[in-house]
């Protein structure tokens, strides 16, 4: 076969949670011709992967690339952050939490130089979403999370939600919203609700599954298509006679850019790597949930019903000047004791776990290059815990104690056999926090790495129709783009994002011809 074997009209790098979207969505036009790279395999009768309930299993497993995480003086330096290798991306992975971003998410993107991100703009695209986004199933509602949700509700005084997606919220707890078929406890991720039911019906899509891009094809200042490699070892070029759309994710859309000799000078010339476009923004500008947890034990076993173990959160805002939530708490049906279990603490037979998230940390990392090598994975420098007023480490200690009143309360006290850890002998600010961050983990949102913004924008790395300033032929669309993180879990606005860049790029290519 000759390269031009090889030439489609758009080459969509990724097939997870925004590729799946955009392929699809591009290929209702028969005349349009999308291939798909996709570094791992498909999740079609894949049990372990369409099973929502087994989202843990998949943690660490084959499926996942796995990236550890730089030391962190203030935080865990033991994260390891999964970032899914299959059909569907982390859509096939997570726990298909559905959070709508609220209003305020959205137009503090357009503040921060997103024009056409507004909140106005971006709330239609919800509507035109193909998941199956709807509530935890009443079969699904365990009674102790059931009672979560009774205890926070009393303690605080905040509302039960029914349907976080009804309406815009300050503050409230109740069940969430899930992607998922409650009746067989499958995944509506990505891959299911766009890919499935016309892949193998449309000529003019190619997924090239187990297929791994390693750099991109650019002529001067026009990307042409991206090499790849395949599971046997064969070394292709795949063309694009139109664009190339990166939806690689917040850690391998910057890598490849990086490889690729696009992002910032210094860096990659220190690296022997051939400056292509310098661009300083890829891989700043790196973002996260990061959350503690607080684990008691129950007086006996948990009932067995569950979408999937986190059925249940809160959301409280403290301070009345924020426009949204600004801490969250997702209650897990298990002892979540992987990370505390480092420190000596055990974990109970049964138990239960709160876990004080920060919806809008203010802390910013990065992600670099350690090697010129693409195999060799990026460096992931969240730098956890680092701003300046040690807003997020406040954020978690407020989170144990308002946790703590929540699991005084009935009807949940009375599940409750003792605090496991950190222990109700750990009560000062400074021990709260030098716990809370030592057993921080994260909830696998890394996001910002290739932000969306406006040309005074020196760092913005994508314009706000998404492509890559200062290149032709080639967009971002993923959580990397992320110009601030939503105060919600990222899935949704993951997706949205997919959606208008397949708007985009019609848009585009009617005015073409």
């Amino acid at each position: 076969m000759t390269e031009h074997d090889y030439a489609y009209d758009y080459v969509v790098v990724g097939g997870g949670t925004a590729g799946s979207v955009i392929a699809a969505r591009l290929t209702e036009n028969p005349d349009v011709t999308v291939a798909v790279i996709e570094g791992g395999p498909s999740d079609v009768d894949r049990e372990d992967v369409l099973t929502l309930r087994r989202w843990m299993g998949l943690l660490g497993g084959e499926l996942d690339y796995d990236y550890p995480t730089t030391e962190q003086p203030r935080g865990n330096s033991h994260i390891r952050h999964s970032r899914a290798r299959v059909l569907g991306g982390c859509s096939s992975h997570n726990t298909l939490i559905a959070f709508k971003p609220l209003p305020s998410d959205w137009d503090e993107w357009a503040e921060a130089g997103a024009d056409g991100w507004d909140a106005a703009a971006m709330d239609p695209y919800f509507g035109k979403l193909l998941n199956n986004v709807v509530p935890v199933d009443e079969a699904d509602r365990n009674a102790i999370a059931r009672d979560f949700v009774e205890a926070a509700r009393s303690a605080l005084g905040v509302p039960r939600v029914e349907g976080f997606n009804k309406a815009p919220f300050h503050e409230g707890v109740g069940f969430f919203d899930l992607a998922y078929h409650p009746e067989n406890n499958k995944r509506s991720s990505a891959s299911v609700a766009y890919l499935h039911p016309v892949m193998d019906e449309r000529a003019n899509l190619t997924l090239l599954l187990e297929t791994w891009a390693y750099r991109l094809e650019l002529e001067g200042t026009r990307a042409r298509g991206v090499h790849v490699r395949t599971k046997d070892g064969e070394e292709r070029l795949v063309r694009a006679r139109r664009e190339v759309i990166v939806c690689a994710g917040a850690v391998d859309t910057p890598r490849l850019l990086m490889h690729s000799g696009i992002g910032p000078e210094g860096d990659l010339e220190a690296l022997g790597i051939p400056v292509v476009h310098d661009l300083p923004g890829v891989g700043e500008n790196l973002l996260d949930h990061p959350e503690s947890v607080i684990v008691w034990e129950t007086h006996g076993p948990i009932p067995e019903n569950s979408a999937m173990d986190s059925d249940a959160g809160l959301f409280v805002r403290r301070d009345d000047d924020e426009r949204g939530p600004d801490l969250m708490f997702h209650f897990y049906q298990i002892p979540f004791t992987d990370n505390p279990e480092r420190l000596g603490y055990e974990r109970p037979a049964h138990g239960v776990s709160m876990t004080p998230n920060i919806p809008k940390p203010r802390s910013r990392g990065r992600l670099y290059l350690t090697s010129a090598d693409p195999e060799v994975k990026p460096a992931l420098d969240f730098r956890y815990f680092t701003d300046e007023d040690d807003y997020d480490g406040r954020t978690l200690v407020d989170g144990i104690r308002i946790a703590r009143e929540i699991a005084k309360s009935e009807p949940l006290a009375g599940w409750l056999k003792r605090e496991v850890c950190p222990g109700p002998e750990i009560t000062g600010d400074e021990e709260l926090s030098e716990y809370a961050r030592k057993v921080a983990h994260t909830v696998y949102h890394p996001a910002g790495t290739c932000r969306m913004g406006s040309s005074a924008d020196e760092l913005a790395v994508v314009a706000p129709d998404l492509k890559v300033r200062g290149l032709d032929g080639i967009r971002i669309a993923d959580a990397s783009v992320f110009p601030t993180m939503p105060a919600v879990n990222p899935m949704i606005g993951v997706l949205m994002v997919g959606e208008k860049c397949a708007d985009l790029l019609t848009l585009t290519g009617n005015e073409a011809r």
